[in-house]
């Protein structure tokens, strides 16, 4: 019995959403992304969180999955954590003044 490797990829363990796809329904976004759909549904409607459209001819929400990956990286550089220019313990401290002087 031949040994297969187990980091080959299965042909029918591909996944059966588009999840690899260049364009994702709001479901394999939110998949991509780690959230449930319903929150993006709320971010779109707030106009908020990543860019999307809608295609085709019933106006179907998509994202583009670099825009997706974009916008992953501009929240990631507006985090303090992150992004150690934005964090508030390297500022130098500042001096108060007194108002009532």
């Amino acid at each position: 019995m031949p040994t297969r490797s187990l980091l080959a990829p299965r042909a029918e363990s591909a996944p059966a959403s588009g999840v690899h796809a260049s364009f994702l329904k709001v479901k394999d976004a939110a998949a991509y992304l780690g959230i449930s759909p319903h929150t993006l549904y709320v971010w779109r409607h707030r106009r908020q969180g990543p860019p999307s459209f809608r295609m085709g001819p019933r106006g179907r929400v998509m994202y583009r999955r670099t825009a997706l990956d974009a916008w992953i990286h501009e929240q990631e550089r507006a985090d303090s954590r992150s992004n150690p220019a934005l964090n508030p313990l390297s500022a130098s401290p500042q001096r108060r003044t007194n108002p009532a002087a």
